[in-house]
Order: structure tokens, then C-alpha cells, then sequence
């Protein structure tokens, strides 16, 4: 399996969990001190932070037309990078996000750094 594969099942995962409204499951993706840097909010820090953020955005069944494909991927050693593409449907944000995944002892991927980009006009992106 690819690296690009295994990235996109773990952004399969999360996408389940967020259309689901399941915050918990969003944040377990995330490293304990992972960042999430996004249009739509303020930095979190921390996987606690990083789940508060998730329970906002997906309340009210907001989540449940996310997508998130992968454009590109690639890694070296412990570390990995995607940039995707995401939309949530008509009402909601589209755009990119780039992230940096870190290989655990276990051998699992989880995310250590996340940069949303709006394509979305009413958040200036």
C-alpha cells in the first residue's frame, strides 16, 4: 500500500467520524499536542483544544456532506504530508488543507500539524 492510500484511509476515518458528529473521534486522529490551524477559528493546540473545535463544527449535523480526498501525498522516515481538497457541501466551506502526519511506535500515522485553506468567499480565503 502507498502512502497516499494509507493517508486517505486515515482521512476516511476521520470523514466518517465527522459526519457523524462524533468530535471524539475527529481528535483521535490528532497527535496529543498536534495543531490545527484553520480560517474558520482560532489555532488549537492539543488534542483536547483540537476535539472542543470539532464538537463546534459538526454540531446541528453540520458535517454530514464532508468529503477529503488527497491530491498529493508523500513521506520519508516517521513523517508524511497530504494536501487534499475538502468540501462539506453547498451551505458550508470548501478549500485545501496541508498536513504533516508523524509514524507512531506502533507504526500508526497521526496527524501532528494541520493548515486549513478556504476557497470558501464569505471567510476571505
Amino acid at each position: 500500500m502507498s502512502i497516499r492510500d494509507d493517508l486517505q484511509g486515515l482521512w476516511n476515518i476521520y470523514v466518517a467520524a465527522y459526519r457523524t458528529g462524533d468530535a471524539a473521534g475527529c481528535a483521535a486522529l490528532f497527535a496529543e499536542d498536534a495543531e490545527l490551524h484553520s480560517p474558520y477559528a482560532p489555532p488549537a493546540r492539543g488534542r483536547a483544544a483540537i476535539e472542543a473545535l470539532h464538537r463546534v463544527w459538526t454540531q446541528d449535523g453540520g458535517g454530514a456532506d464532508k468529503q477529503l480526498t488527497i491530491v498529493k501525498a508523500s513521506g520519508s522516515g516517521d513523517l508524511a504530508w497530504s494536501l487534499a481538497v475538502y468540501s462539506e457541501g453547498e451551505a458550508a466551506g470548501e478549500g485545501t488543507s496541508l498536513t504533516v502526519f508523524e509514524r507512531q511506535a506502533g507504526g500508526n500515522w497521526l496527524i501532528r500539524m494541520c493548515s486549513l485553506n478556504s476557497s470558501d468567499p464569505h471567510t476571505g480565503g
